[in-house]
C-alpha cells in the first residue's frame, strides 16, 4: 500500500538567539559583581566575631533553601522557579550589614545551583551563573531602597524597619523576574510579556506569604529557639499552598486553552484543519514543534517540488510517484507546500530524545490515518493532565480530519455528478441542459441591446445512416460532428447537442455595432457556412467515406428580448425552413412569418380576461407523501387554464407569455391568494399540511412581494412555515441585489424556500451556497432514469446526500413506479410526488385524500394507491 504523507511542522520562533542570551549573561553578572564591589566598599567584610559568620552562614543557607526549595513554573518550553527569595532577603537585611546582602544572595544561589545541578535536571554554567547573578543584582537593588527607608540591620522591628523590608521584598520580585523573562526570551524566543504577565500572576500571592514569613522569623529572632520547630512544618504547609494554587491556575488555563483549541478544528477543508491544530498545540502544549502527519493510503500523482533540503530540488518534478507532503506552518504566517518522495509507505520513524518528543497517532474507527507530534528544546515531561488532553486533542484532530476529508469527497462527487448532468454522454460536449443554463447565464451577462446569435445545426440523412451502417455508425458519426464543431469553437460560442442529430452554437461576441441586427446576422450567415463547409469534409464512419451535410437554422435578437429557449425556437422554425429548401441549405428566422407571434398576443388578451374570472385559472393540487410513514408532508399547487376555446392549457402552454407581460404580478397574486385560502380551509378540519406555490422569475423582482405574502398570511389566518416558495436555481444564479433582498425579506416573514427542478441548473451548489433553502425537489427526469442510467441515480443519490448533510428535506418529482419509490425509499429520499400516488387533482377531492393518507400513516399500514392512480 502507498502512502502520502501530509506535514504539518511549527519550527522554533527565529526570535530566540542565541548570541543575545550571552550578551544578557554578561551584562547581569558584570552588573552584580560591580554591587558586590560597591556594598564591600560601604560595609567591609568582617569577620572578627563568631556571630558574624553565623549570621552571614545563616543568610548564605537561607538565600540557598529559598532557590532548592522553590516551586517550578512552566511558560513555553521553558521552567521559571518561583521561591522564597523575599523572606530570605529579609533575614538578610535584618541579620547582615546592607552592604554585604549581594555577595551573600550569590553566594547562596551558587551553593542551591550546585545542589539542584545534582539533583534536578543539569544546567549549563552560564545558566548558573545568570541565576546567582541575577538574584545577587535584584537582592542589591531592594536593600538599597530597604536602607534608604529604615536601616534594618540588628534593629528592633519597629514600624519603620517593617516598613522598609516590606517595600524593599517586592522590588526584588519585580526585578529578578524581569531579568529572568528577559533569559527566557532570549533563550527560547518566548514572548517576554507572557512570561513576565505569567510569573508575575502566579509570584503576588506567594509574595505576600513569603513577606510575612520573613517578617514573623526576624520577630521571632530573639525569642526562644524551640519557635524553630514549629517553623519547619510551617515552611512544608506554605509550599504545598503554593504549589496547590499554582497547579489550580495552571489546569485552569490548560483547560480553557484546550477548549480553544479543540474549537478552531471546526474547519471543512483539510488544510484549515492542519494550519489550526498545528497553531492550537503549540500554544496548548507550550510545544516549540508541532507536527501533524496525515497517512493516506493509495497511489498519489506526481507533483512539483519544493523547498531547500528536499529530493529533487526546487521546481523540480519527481521521476517515481509522490508520496509525501509536507505543510510547514511558520508561526502563523500560513503554510509552505514542500513535497518528498519516499519508497516507504506509511508514518516514517522519528527519533526519540528523552522526553524532548511526545506522540499521539489519530485513529478513526480504530484505523491510524496518521500522528500527532510535539516537540521541546528541552527535557520536558508532561502532567497527566496534559497527557489527557494530548489523547483528547488527537482524538478531534483525526475526527476533523476525516469529517473535512468526507466534506471534500462530497463537494468532488457533486460537482462531477452535475458537470455529468450538463455533458453529453455520447459526444462529452454540452446537452440542451447546459446550454439553457449556460447560454441565459451569458445573456444575463450582455447588455439589453448587445446582439446574439443562434445557429441551429442538423445533420443530413442521419436516419439512412443508421438504418444502412447500424446505430453504431450513427454514434460514431454524432462523435465525430461533435467534434469539429468544438474544435471549431471560439471565444464568446457555446456549442451543445440538443438531441437527437440537432446541434446548436450561441454566438455572443459578435463584431458588430449594437443594434445593427443586419450586420449581426450577415456574420451569423457567413459562421453558419463555415460550420457548413467543416462538416462537408469527407470522412470514414465504419469503414465507409462519407460527407456530412447539414441543415443550418439562423436566428439574430437582442440579449435582452428573449431567454435560450425561445432563441432554440426561432433558430427551428429557420432550420425547418432550410430542410425544405433543399440539403446543406442555410435559412435564417423571419418574424413576420411566425404565426405564433401573433398568437402570443392573443393569448395575452385572453389571459386578462381569464384572471377576472373565478372559472377558469384554477388549481391542480398534488400530494406530496412520505416514503416512510405515508403521511402527507405537502400539496403542490398546479396551475391549469380552462380555456374556454383552447380546452384546457398546462402552465408550460402559457407561463413563459405571461412573465415577459405586465400580467406577471397580478396573475401570482391571484395564485397566492388561492393557496393560502385552501391552506386556511384545511386547517379548520384539522390539516397541518403545507401547500407549495411556485414563484417565477419576474415575482423575485417585485420588492412589494414579501410584504403582500405577510398580509396574506395574516388576513387568513395562516402560519407563515405553512406555505412553501419554489424557486428554481437559474432564477437566482445570476447576481442580483433585487433578488437577494426578495429572497431576504421572505425569510424574514417565515415562509418556506423549496429549490425546484434541483440539479437542471448550471451551478447547484452555487444556488445553495447563496440561497438559504428548506428543501430541495430532485427533477423528474433524474427520477425517471434512475433505473437505466447510473449518472441519474449517481446525481439523485448524491442530491440525498447533500441535503442531509445540509439538514434538507428532499422530495422526489414525478415517481411512476413502484420500483422508483422503493429505490427511493432505500437511498433515504424523505418525501415524493408523482403519478404512482396520486396525479393532480381538484380542490374539492384533496381534502379527503389527506384525511385518509393521515389515518393510513397512523396505522402504519400505508396503502400506496395504484400507479395512476386519482
Amino acid at each position: 500500500m502507498r502512502a502520502l504523507l501530509v506535514r504539518a511542522a511549527r519550527p522554533p520562533d527565529p526570535v530566540a538567539k542565541p548570541r543575545w542570551a550571552g550578551l544578557l549573561c554578561g551584562l547581569v553578572t558584570g552588573a552584580a559583581l560591580v554591587a558586590i564591589a560597591i556594598g564591600l566598599a560601604i560595609d567591609p567584610l568582617s569577620l572578627g566575631t563568631s556571630t558574624d559568620f553565623v549570621r552571614l552562614a545563616v543568610v548564605i543557607a537561607a538565600a540557598a533553601t529559598a532557590v532548592i526549595a522553590g516551586v517550578r513554573v512552566r511558560v513555553g518550553g521553558s521552567y521559571l522557579s518561583l521561591g522564597w527569595g523575599e523572606a530570605a532577603l529579609i533575614v538578610a537585611l535584618y541579620l547582615i550589614p546592607v552592604g554585604w546582602v549581594p555577595m551573600a544572595i550569590f553566594l547562596g544561589v551558587g551553593l542551591a545551583m550546585v545542589v539542584l545541578q545534582f539533583t534536578q535536571e543539569p544546567r549549563s554554567a552560564r545558566r548558573m551563573l545568570f541565576n546567582a547573578s541575577s538574584l545577587a543584582l535584584s537582592g542589591a537593588v531592594s536593600a538599597s531602597v530597604a536602607q534608604l527607608i529604615a536601616p534594618p540591620h540588628l534593629a528592633a522591628l519597629s514600624l519603620p524597619v517593617a516598613a522598609g523590608l516590606v517595600v524593599g521584598a517586592p522590588i526584588e520580585t519585580v526585578v529578578s523576574i524581569a531579568l529572568s523573562s528577559a533569559s527566557v526570551n532570549t533563550r527560547t524566543g518566548t514572548s517576554y510579556y507572557a512570561v513576565f504577565v505569567r510569573a508575575i500572576h502566579g509570584k503576588l500571592y506567594m509574595l505576600v506569604g513569603n513577606v510575612t514569613l520573613g517578617l514573623l522569623i526576624v520577630a521571632l529572632a530573639g525569642a526562644d529557639v524551640g519557635w524553630l520547630l514549629v517553623l519547619a512544618p510551617m515552611l512544608w504547609l506554605l509550599r504545598q499552598a503554593y504549589a496547590y494554587r499554582l497547579r489550580g491556575d495552571d489546569e485552569r488555563r490548560g483547560w480553557r486553552l484546550f477548549a480553544g483549541a479543540t474549537r478552531s478544528l471546526n474547519r471543512l477543508d483539510e488544510r484549515g484543519v492542519v494550519e489550526a491544530a498545528v497553531a492550537g498545540a503549540a500554544r496548548l502544549f507550550a510545544a516549540d514543534g508541532v507536527e501533524v502527519l496525515i497517512l493516506r493510503p493509495g497511489p498519489q500523482p506526481r507533483v512539483a517540488a519544493s523547498g531547500p533540503g528536499q529530493p529533487g530540488g526546487a521546481g523540480e518534478r519527481p521521476d517515481g510517484p509522490t508520496e509525501g507532503v509536507l505543510w510547514r506552518y511558520r508561526g502563523g504566517r500560513g503554510v509552505e507546500l514542500v513535497v518528498t518522495v519516499s519508497a516507504a509507505s506509511g508514518l516514517p520513524a522519528q527519533p526519540t530524545d528523552g522526553d524532548r518528543v511526545a506522540a499521539r497517532p489519530l485513529l478513526v474507527g480504530g484505523a491510524s490515518i496518521g500522528e500527532l507530534r510535539l516537540s521541546f528544546g528541552r527535557s520536558v515531561r508532561l502532567t497527566r493532565r496534559e497527557q489527557m488532553q494530548l489523547s483528547a486533542f488527537g482524538d478531534a484532530l483525526a475526527a476533523a480530519l476525516h469529517d473535512a476529508t468526507s466534506h471534500r469527497e462530497l463537494r468532488e462527487m457533486t460537482a462531477r455528478s452535475s458537470e455529468d448532468a450538463l455533458n453529453d454522454t455520447l459526444t462529452g460536449i454540452g446537452n440542451r441542459a447546459a446550454l439553457l443554463a449556460k447560454g441565459d447565464a451569458a445573456l444575463h451577462g450582455l447588455e439589453r441591446d448587445g446582439l446574439v446569435a443562434f445557429l441551429l445545426l442538423d445533420v443530413n440523412q442521419f436516419k439512412e445512416v443508421n438504418d444502412t451502417l447500424g446505430h453504431a455508425a450513427g454514434d460514431d458519426l454524432l462523435r465525430v460532428t461533435a467534434r469539429r464543431l468544438d474544435s471549431e469553437r471560439r471565444p464568446g460560442e457555446l456549442v451543445a447537442r440538443l438531441g437527437g442529430d440537432e446541434f446548436g452554437m450561441l454566438l455572443t461576441d459578435l463584431p458588430t455595432a449594437a443594434g445593427d441586427e443586419a450586420a449581426a446576422l450577415d456574420h451569423a450567415l457567413r459562421r453558419a457556412r463555415e460550420l457548413a463547409d467543416l462538416l462537408g469534409t469527407p470522412t470514414r464512419v465504419s469503414g465507409v467515406r462519407l460527407a456530412v451535410e447539414a441543415s443550418i437554422g439562423v436566428t439574430v435578437a437582442a440579449a435582452g428580448s428573449c431567454d435560450m429557449g425561445e432563441l432554440i425556437r426561432r433558430a427551428e422554425m429557420a432550420m425547418y425552413r432550410a430542410k425544405k429548401d433543399g440539403n446543406g441549405s442555410i435559412a435564417w428566422y423571419d418574424s413576420s412569418g411566425d404565426a405564433s407571434s401573433t398568437d402570443r398576443l392573443a393569448l395575452l388578451a385572453e389571459l386578462r380576461e381569464a384572471l377576472g374570472s373565478s372559472q377558469q385559472l384554477v388549481l391542480a393540487l398534488q400530494p406530496v407523501v412520505d416514503l416512510n410513514s405515508g403521511a402527507p408532508t405537502g400539496v403542490e399547487a398546479l396551475i391549469r387554464w380552462r380555456h374556454p376555446r383552447r380546452g384546457e392549457l398546462g402552465p408550460g402552454e402559457f407561463i413563459d407569455v405571461l412573465e415577459n407581460s405586465e400580467l406577471i404580478a397580478p396573475f401570482t397574486r391571484y395564485v397566492l391568494e388561492r393557496a393560502v385560502a385552501l391552506a386556511a380551509d384545511w386547517a379548520a378540519q384539522g390539516l397541518s399540511v403545507p401547500i407549495s406555490v411556485n414563484l417565477s422569475a419576474r415575482s423575485l423582482l417585485d420588492v412589494r412581494l414579501p410584504g403582500e405574502i405577510a398580509q396574506l398570511l395574516a388576513r387568513h389566518r395562516v402560519p407563515p412555515h405553512r406555505l412553501i416558495l419554489e424557486i428554481t436555481e437559474t432564477v437566482v444564479v445570476p447576481e442580483s441585489r433585487t433578488v437577494t433582498e426578495v429572497l431576504n425579506a421572505l425569510r424574514e416573514v417565515g415562509v418556506q424556500l423549496a429549490v425546484d427542478d434541483f440539479g437542471t441548473g448550471y451551478s447547484s451548489l452555487t444556488f445553495l451556497t447563496r440561497v438559504r433553502v428548506d428543501e430541495v425537489k430532485v427533477d423528474q427526469s433524474f427520477v425517471a432514469r434512475m433505473a437505466e442510467s447510473p449518472e441519474a441515480m449517481a446525481i439523485v443519490r448524491t442530491t440525498v446526500e447533500l441535503a442531509r448533510e445540509l439538514n434538507l428535506r428532499v422530495v422526489a418529482e414525478g415517481v411512476e413506479t413502484a420500483e422508483q419509490r422503493s429505490e427511493l425509499a432505500r437511498l433515504g429520499c424523505d418525501s415524493a410526488q408523482g403519478y404512482h400516488f396520486f396525479r393532480p387533482m381538484a380542490a374539492e377531492k384533496i381534502s379527503g385524500v389527506l384525511h385518509q393518507l393521515v389515518r393510513s400513516s397512523r396505522g402504519r399500514v400505508i396503502p400506496f394507491p395504484q400507479e395512476g392512480a386519482s
